[in-house]
């Protein structure tokens, strides 16, 4: 995480069965999945709340589900459902990738890549551009001028809907998010922040720590099970035409944050399909892995919430989770 930004805020096992023998005295209750107990022990090592849902793209095979169905703060992974409306506005002939959009100086949100090196005025990026920055690098602007250009944060949240998602919404563009998080006014975010900041300096500490209200605030927020669920309909091809799917898997093959997550502990050479998620007491990652061999490819989402723990406990339970769920899969044949 980029001091004192980062990507989003403003500062910056092998396992032999999937479900174990009912206890003999009690046989009516069936025992939790191993992956699960496994999955729900490594959770506690990000000092927080952690929610995972996980399965094979084909549908084979056992899920994986922890806190699943609870709600979880997106951070920047609600940039996979913008960048798949901008595709399917693509698809419908009203947007082209190689079309150029403006990059307007009040629409500047501090982050990488634009924001602290494109500095001067008269900023025009095309699309595909803007959705490589959005989803390699986590770009705020990029990300609010796609947005934007998708129709909005309720056009997304309708696409959504259309897709079968249920869990999961789109209330706000990064900007409005930040603002209401630091409590920053109108006017450019950065200056605003830094102003702020010089009048309550713990502003700095806050991207890094929970916070109650926000961490239940329903808005911008997903279910694990909401975002595999996106995640299998882009990746097996249901969300967007054919070349659009290509295209899309192909930016998120060349995410470059969160290396310590869920790719962390995986083996070398893994293909991950990636975008990340951060600020303040959450940490996240989702996207696909895919197996060695022809073993298969696994939707795997992974968020944390209410942590206080350091940044590097946080990543290391997600890539702990993820190379739990790797082998796991990996090891077990799938239903036929």
């Amino acid at each position: 995480m980029k001091k004192p930004f980062s990507a989003f805020a403003l500062p910056a096992l092998l396992l032999s069965a999937a479900w174990a023998a009912p206890a003999a005295a009690q046989p009516e209750t069936p025992r939790v999945p191993a992956i699960e107990q496994q999955v729900t022990r490594l959770g506690q090592g990000s000092g927080g709340v952690v929610g995972v849902a996980a399965w094979r793209l084909d549908g084979k095979g056992p899920r994986v589900l922890v806190n699943a169905d609870q709600a979880f703060p997106m951070a920047s992974t609600f940039k996979v459902a913008v960048a798949a409306k901008i595709f399917d506005r693509v698809d419908k002939g009203e947007l082209r990738l190689e079309q150029m959009l403006d990059v307007p100086s009040d629409m500047i949100v501090p982050s990488e890549v634009i924001a602290d090196r494109l500095i001067h005025p008269g900023i025009s990026l095309s699309i595909y551009n803007l959705l490589e920055l959005m989803l390699t690098q986590s770009d705020n602007t990029a990300t609010d001028v796609l947005t934007k250009a998708a129709g909005g944060p309720a056009v997304v949240t309708a696409w959504l809907r259309g897709q079968g998602v249920t869990g999961q919404r789109v209330d706000r563009d990064t900007a409005g998010l930040l603002r209401e998080f630091y409590g920053v006014g109108p006017g450019p975010l950065g200056e605003r922040f830094a102003a702020a900041a010089k009048t309550n300096p713990a502003l700095l500490g806050k991207s890094s720590q929970p916070d109650a209200v926000f961490d239940e605030d329903p808005r911008d927020t997903s279910t694990p099970t909401a975002m595999a669920t996106l995640l299998t309909r882009i990746f097996s091809g249901k969300a967007l035409s054919a070349q659009s799917t290509k295209a899309l898997i192909g930016i998120m093959e060349r995410c470059r944050t969160g290396g310590a997550r869920l790719r962390g502990k995986l083996p070398p050479g893994t293909v991950v399909a990636n975008k990340t998620g951060t600020i303040g007491g959450t940490v996240n990652d989702t996207g696909v892995i895919t197996l060695p061999g022809d073993a298969g490819q696994i939707a795997i989402a992974v968020y944390v919430k209410k942590s206080a723990a350091p940044m590097a406990d946080r990543e290391r339970a997600i890539a702990e989770i993820a190379r739990s769920v790797h082998d796991f899969y990996l090891f077990s044949a799938p239903a036929k």
